[in-house]
């Protein structure tokens, strides 16, 4: 008789508790899964490896406290419940929140691999990729925001002939990847090179989109760089900006037909190249995006022709 207790126990736990410690379980897997198997979740900005390992943490205590308590029976009235149940409901929402900002991992084009090139030094801080032109001391500046969960090493490859040409680049390290998070970060880095007479922001996808709304509400940036993107607001009657707007032919998501939607959003003599046959994801260095389209050109090929133009426009600008 005296064994039956813990079986009789183990029955009356009700479902709640199963689903409480499916909730502790996965906030513990999944950020060790993506701390341990994503580099770029490390070598990003500090706060999604935060974000992780606090919720590891908290899982982990609370399925200590699941496990103390588990034979203990506990009663609640209907709106405890309601507010039990939605509770985890919300959990497992932040858990699959978690999931889909697991970044997109800079990978090496060929052979090569994102570092310090012969005209050029390359620094990475917490919150940024710096690379800093070799010899003479630099007056035009680019800062670039990346695209949305992509990592910001997988931009070094295709701007790194930017800084051979003599611009600072500074690829910022968005909050979770994700530049809405911060749209005014290129203010920082801008502080940082009080030496940078001629700023161009700029932006992949999303991106893109924190660039444009930089460049409207800063006077004193000069140059507007988009890589397969488009602003939210006008900046039609922004004066003193110049503009190019990079895109690819067969992008499945910031398709020919949005682009060209925003021609009416830009200035009248804003500059556009279409890279015939390049996709969406052709613009970093971080492989296949879904709901891209799929590509008719070599990537080496279409980023040779976008870090081209990136190059002639920048340099192109007062320095």
């Amino acid at each position: 008789m005296t064994s039956s207790a813990p079986v009789s126990a183990h029955k009356r736990r009700p479902v709640l508790f199963w689903v409480s410690g499916v909730c502790a379980v996965a906030l513990v897997l999944v950020p060790l899964w993506m701390l341990l198997g994503n580099p770029a979740v490390l070598r990003g900005h500090p706060l999604l490896p935060v974000l992780l390992v606090t919720a590891a943490v908290v899982g982990l205590l609370w399925g200590v406290l699941l496990w103390r308590r588990r034979d203990r029976s506990v009663k609640r009235a209907v709106a405890r419940a309601v507010g039990a149940w939605t509770a985890r409901v919300a959990v497992l929402a932040l858990v699959a929140m978690l999931v889909w900002l697991n970044p997109f991992a800079y990978q090496a084009s060929g052979t090569a691999e994102a570092g310090s090139g012969a005209g050029f030094t390359l620094a990475d801080s917490p919150t940024s990729i710096t690379m800093k032109p070799a010899g003479a001391t630099p007056t035009r500046g680019l800062i670039f925001y990346p695209g949305a969960r992509v990592e910001a090493r997988a931009y070094a490859d295709i701007l790194s002939p930017a800084a051979d040409a003599g611009v600072l680049v500074v690829i910022l390290k968005t909050p979770l990847n994700i530049s809405l998070l911060d749209g005014n970060q290129a203010r920082g880095a801008m502080a940082e090179h009080p030496g940078i007479s001629t700023w161009t922001v700029g932006g992949h996808s999303l991106g893109g989109v924190s660039a444009s709304s930089f460049a409207l509400g800063n006077r004193d940036v000069d140059g507007l760089l988009l890589y397969a993107s488009y602003p939210l607001d006008s900046l039609r009657d922004r004066s003193g900006l110049q503009v190019l707007s990079v895109s690819g032919s067969e992008d499945g998501l910031s398709t020919p037909a949005k682009i060209d939607a925003s021609r009416e959003l830009l200035p009248a003599d804003a500059a556009f190249v279409e890279i015939q046959g390049g996709n969406h994801a052709f613009f970093g260095n971080y492989g296949v995006q879904p709901g891209d389209g799929e590509p008719s050109v070599d990537r080496g090929v279409a980023q040779e022709q976008i870090s081209e133009a990136t190059v002639a426009f920048l340099t192109q600008l007062k320095g």
